[in-house]
Parts: C-alpha cells; structure tokens; sequence
C-alpha cells in the first residue's frame, strides 16, 4: 500500500486544521456538525453485525467497535474541557491515554448501543451549550498539555473535524467491504 494510500485510510477528511478565531458562520456549522454526530454515527453503524463492528477500519487500526466507544470516550472529554474552560481561568486541562482506554474491556466487547446513547444525551447538552456561547466565550483559553493555550475556537474546530473523521473511518470502510 502507497503512503498516499495509507494517508486516505488513516485521515479519510484529511488532517486536522484549526484556527484561533472562526466567524459567527463558521461556528454556526462547526455546530451543526456536533450536533449531527450521533444522528451520523447511528447511520454508519446500521445494521452491522458484531464480525463487522470488529472489522479494522484499516491494517493496524482500532474496530469499528473501538472507533464508536473511542469517539464517546472523546467527546465526554472535550465537553468537560468546554465547561473548565467557560468556568476557571485557563484552566491546564487533563489529558487520556486514547490507545490505552481503545484497549479496555468496555472498548473491545461492550455494544456499540452504549456509547451511542452516551454521544445522544451528551451531543444535545454540548450543542446547547455551543449555541449559548458568545464570541468571548469561543475566545476562552485552556491548557492542554501536548498543545499548548487553545481557545474554544480552536477546540470547536479540532471537534468538528473529529466528529467528521471517525464516521468517515467507518462510512468508508463500509464502501471498501460493499456492507
């Protein structure tokens, strides 16, 4: 397999990009898009069997089933990194072992129902949430550890991608397999 292949598996929407500072627009979408997630996430892992949900999305990468707990377990993260954010000062955020935690009992067995029922409940109080916030909350800063000060813009965007990104793992294995 070329790298330029490899490249297409692992980052399917392509890398991550973000910006400081996004417009009332681009927020507006990058919502939407949060917002979607669980409706997107649903319909990428419909009807699959549990052969399917423990397919690799690529040589080397987690299951579907991972790819679904693992987006859960991420955006648990990202919504109490929002809400430091919006009550302290900078707060210096904490960061997970995301292979480690791929790797754990709930990950690699448990129904992929859980973790979605958690991205429903937990997506309708981060957009809620995302919808109230004004431009000077989006400019809030934390600190993460790995990535320096990020606003909230920043983090809206890294969110945005990530929500678009793992359904895409799963939306084009899909299409590979003719599932």
């Amino acid at each position: 397999m070329s790298d330029l292949q490899l490249e297409k598996l692992r980052f399917p929407v392509g890398r991550s990009a973000t910006r400081d500072t996004l417009s009332e627009a681009e927020r507006v979408s990058f919502i939407q898009v949060i917002e979607n997630l669980p409706a997107e996430m649903n319909a990428a892992v419909a009807g699959l069997d549990d052969a399917q949900l423990d397919t690799p999305y690529r040589a080397d990468g987690w299951t579907v089933r991972q790819v679904v707990h693992h987006v859960a377990d991420s955006h648990m993260n990202a919504f109490i990194r929002f809400r430091l954010a919006l009550t302290e000062e900078g707060p210096t955020i904490k960061t997970y072992e995301e292979k480690a935690w791929a790797e754990l009992v709930d990950s690699l067995t448990l129904p992929v129902a859980a973790s979605l029922g958690i991205l429903e409940g937990l997506h309708a109080r981060w957009t809620l949430m995302l919808r109230h916030m004004s431009s000077e909350d989006f400019a809030r800063v934390l600190l993460h550890p790995d990535r320096g000060l990020l606003t909230l813009d920043e983090m809206l965007c890294l969110y945005e991608w990530h929500s678009r990104h793992h359904v895409a793992h799963i939306s084009s294995l899909r299409q590979r397999m003719g599932w």
